[in-house]
């Protein structure tokens, strides 16, 4: 727990990895800073919690205007309107650059976890403010008509319509309509698309890690479509360290795709949620065998290597791992 702590910054939000890396993973992502709190959650770090979602919440804020024009006026859908997929975390400006940041599936983690806090008695929402912040990210989904929507995905890749995505996005609705407005058609729409899409995730990958997000911690799939998301997991992406992101990955790919660690501490939260106890058991081991001397998770390792990248610690992966140890 104590590596996750210390990807945190002041302002509540946690840096993707070391704060001192140089390869912009000391600046922090949307998407991730809900897997990040996800640890905290486990530990009933209730104070840091409320930080992180106090702080993503106050970004949002920073930039309502632009999520108001696109909600306003969607057409046309070019990645700089959307939803930035990164910030500073000390001043929470957006990080212009291009980036792949048509990410719904972020938008949709925030409306999620919101709503799956706020049920459990969590009190992330502080006033009105972050009541019309909430109110106004339902219906930036509905402008971008996300059930159909081509986004960059998880991986900010290319763009297509991602399982992932739409799946995000109808968990986040479902969560919050018992505290704003939500149309009973706006989820009825995701729903239908994913079943149609599922178990793959888009068009060009039938099995991607991704989909593990639909399981845990969503539980947005049927018993059928988790039993094949998982096989197709399990067969075709887990390597010797770590887990694959899809067939033909090509990012740190040096003589194969690159190998996950956060994927290990991801099928042990499934498999503890599903009281799969040899399973827990298997991936929970593997994960710990991941780590460095010094406990942390890398990003990845390279492909049949003990080598691993320079994204280390990389916070998605401890705080799963702590979920893993403390579920």
């Amino acid at each position: 727990m104590r590596l996750l702590k210390n990807l945190q910054y002041p302002s509540g939000l946690f840096a993707a990895a070391s704060k001192t890396v140089k390869t912009g993973y000391n600046k922090a992502w949307l998407r991730d800073n809900i897997y990040a709190s996800l640890g905290l959650e486990a530990v009933q770090d209730e104070d840091g919690l409320k930080r992180t979602y106090h702080a993503l919440l106050d970004v949002l804020k920073k930039h309502e205007y632009k999520i108001e024009w696109m909600v306003k006026q969607p057409h046309p859908k070019v990645a700089w309107r959307y939803i930035h997929a990164r910030y500073n975390p000390e001043t929470f400006e957006e990080f212009v650059e291009d980036w792949g940041n048509k990410q719904n599936d972020a938008v949709g983690a925030i409306l999620f976890k919101i709503g799956d806090l706020t049920t459990k008695g969590v009190e992330i929402l502080r006033d009105e403010n972050d009541v019309r912040i909430l109110q106004l990210l339902v219906n930036y989904v509905a402008a971008i008509e996300y059930w159909h929507d081509a986004d960059n995905g998880m991986w900010e890749e290319n763009e297509e319509v991602h399982a992932s995505s739409i799946g995000a996005c109808v968990a986040g609705l479902m969560a919050v309509k018992d505290i704003v407005e939500v149309p009973e058609w706006l989820i009825e729409k995701g729903r239908l698309a994913l079943n149609a899409l599922l178990p793959r995730e888009s068009k060009t990958k039938f099995v991607d890690l991704a989909l593990l997000s639909l399981i845990y911690p969503y539980n947005i799939v049927t018993e059928w479509q988790r039993d094949e998301i998982l096989k197709n997991v399990e067969l075709f992406l887990v390597r010797e360290r770590g887990v694959c992101r899809y067939i033909g990955d090509e990012y740190y790919n040096d003589c194969g795709e690159a190998e996950w660690t956060m994927g290990f501490a991801w099928l042990a939260v499934i498999y503890l949620m599903l009281g799969n106890k040899h399973k827990y058991r298997h991936y929970l081991e593997k994960v710990r065998s991941v780590q460095t001397r010094d406990g942390a998770l890398p990003e990845l390792y390279f492909a049949r290597s003990e080598r691993y990248n320079e994204n280390t610690p990389l916070a998605w992966a401890m705080s799963l791992m702590v979920v893993a140890e403390n579920g």
